[in-house]
């Protein structure tokens, strides 16, 4: 299925549909193409392969990986020292212990198996013409994956899906991010001061004078000139769909000020939706550089205006079906999708560890900027953290019915954050945990009795509270994570926290210097 998940796709989804464009399931593969105006899905092989290495004239292969904390790595090997062997067996070059979250020193040994299907031409890179596959991670000497894998979790959530009693699982993250014209900070000098600053020549304080600034969270779908990102984007959209097979049909700007952008990518299979994120995320860093920008996915970098988030939808599918769609319940949502929903709320704070795994996520998490703060469901209430998007009705909307989380942000790991969420919503549907009723009111107008009347409860206030919450809750997660990756993540993310909270902030000094 070919399917993209932004806020007025469902009439795109319509046309495609109406194109017979819409296969099952089980055909569905990546990488894209658009051909004749059609997508049209491309599979290669390893030999497949190596005939677009030498009909191209690729000289170097970028090997890409991702580290459990999401970070995007790479080595480059030269393709005429790459054989099929490599690509059947993997390459020996891998040191574990340098990578965060991956292995310690003393067993550090690691193979880079590439997966052929995610080739793709790096535009960019045009005096020496490369490409790029992505790779899974296996420990030396035969021992299997290595477990701390992102990517290799992500796929071991697909094949526990199947013994649950449904086939696939389809995801679309909304990744949204900022892009400044230049960023500087000071962190390393901290008694002679420290600073960050942006240039946006967007923002309400440039200097420039060139340009016509938007005021804070007013950026939604300004037009040009206000909107200076547009060839920017546009050049992303391009990249994606030509070179990387990752289909995108729409593109804006987002609501706050100063450069925050939004690109819909089409949804698709778990592993392969968070691949199309991860190269989404450095598409979008690499074309900002080309532009002489730079892009960052930081959840929270301008103070009172709108953070960026990576709003989930997700949908379970069985014998070709969308288990989520019921066409007699009053919102068509089925049980097994409820339960899936009630399975989110009821590990909502653990979640937050993983789908907001930095001190900064925490700065987005709060009232009164767009973001989900309160754990609740609704259909078309979007300060509730689960919506059910409910745009249009019948069976031949059967294909839209899904779940929007609206917590995860950008800096989280995508393979990680699908893995927890699936985990938490198959509880959810094993224990048959009931969502309640749906919120309709605006839960930021709510005073606190009213909340707790209607059983509304808080995501964790800071990285701090959610790592306690996912101390204490963690089992619903073994099914796919071992309790040493569930470790490490704390391990990792324990440190990020403990730099934060040993350092007064500047601001502090405007608060509480006379004291």
């Amino acid at each position: 299925m070919l399917i993209s998940f932004c806020c007025d796709i469902e009439t795109h989804l319509i046309i495609l549909k109406s194109r017979g464009y819409f296969c099952s399931v089980e055909e569905k593969k990546l990488p894209y193409k658009v051909i004749g105006g059609k997508p049209t899905r491309v599979e290669y092989s390893a030999d497949d392969v190596f005939a677009k290495i030498k009909q191209e004239e690729i000289k170097f292969i970028d090997l890409q990986f991702t580290s459990l904390p999401g970070r995007f790595h790479h080595t480059t090997i030269s393709s005429n020292t790459f054989t099929s062997d490599q690509m059947e067996d993997g390459l020996p070059k891998l040191d574990g212990s340098s990578i965060v979250g991956f292995t310690s020193i003393d067993d550090s040994d690691l193979i880079l198996k590439p997966d052929p299907n995610s080739f793709a031409i790096i535009p960019w890179m045009t005096d020496k013409k490369s490409a790029r596959m992505l790779c899974d991670i296996y420990r030396g000497a035969g021992r299997g994956r290595l477990e701390t894998d992102p990517r290799g979790i992500c796929q071991k959530a697909e094949e526990h899906l199947k013994t649950q009693g449904f086939d696939e699982s389809f995801w679309g993250p909304e990744v949204e991010f900022f892009v400044f014209d230049k960023i500087h900070w000071d962190v390393l000098t901290p008694y002679k001061g420290q600073s960050y600053s942006i240039e946006s020549n967007e923002a309400p304080w440039s200097q420039e004078g060139t340009g016509y600034p938007m005021g804070l969270q007013e950026g939604y779908y300004p037009s040009t000139p206000s909107d200076t990102l547009t060839g920017y984007r546009n050049d992303c959209v391009e990249v994606l769909n030509e070179n990387f097979g990752i289909l995108c049909d729409n593109h804006h700007h987002e609501v706050a000020t100063a450069g925050q952008c939004e690109i819909d990518i089409n949804y698709d299979k778990m592993t392969n939706a968070a691949d199309s994120a991860q190269s989404y995320k450095y598409v979008a860093r690499n074309i900002a550089k080309q532009h002489g920008k730079i892009a960052t996915m930081m959840p929270k970098p301008i103070s009172m205006d709108s953070g960026s988030g990576m709003h989930t939808n997700v949908s379970l599918w069985k014998a070709g079906k969308n288990a989520f769609y019921d066409k007699d319940d009053p919102i068509e949502l089925s049980q097994a999708g409820r339960y899936f929903c009630g399975g989110i709320m009821e590990h909502a704070k653990a979640l937050a560890a993983i789908t907001n795994p930095t001190t900064n996520s925490y700065h987005r998490l709060v009232p009164g900027y767009e973001a989900p703060v309160y754990i609740a469901w609704s259909t078309a209430n979007r300060s509730a953290t689960i919506r059910i998007p409910g745009h249009f009705k019948g069976e031949k909307y059967a294909h839209l019915k899904r779940l929007e989380y609206r917590v995860p942000d950008p800096s989280s790991n995508p393979y990680l954050v699908f893995s927890a969420v699936l985990s938490a919503g198959l509880d959810g549907i094993k224990k048959k945990t009931d969502p309640g009723d749906p919120i309709h009111e605006d839960i930021y107008k709510m005073s606190r009795s009213q909340r707790k009347k209607l059983g509304i409860g808080v995501l964790p206030a800071n990285l701090g509270v959610a790592l306690d919450e996912l101390e204490s809750d963690r089992s619903f997660l073994n099914p796919i994570f071992e309790d040493s990756v569930v470790d490490r993540i704390i391990e990792l993310e324990r440190k990020d926290q403990r730099e934060i909270s040993i350092r007064p902030h500047p601001h502090e000094f405007y608060l509480y210097f006379d004291v």
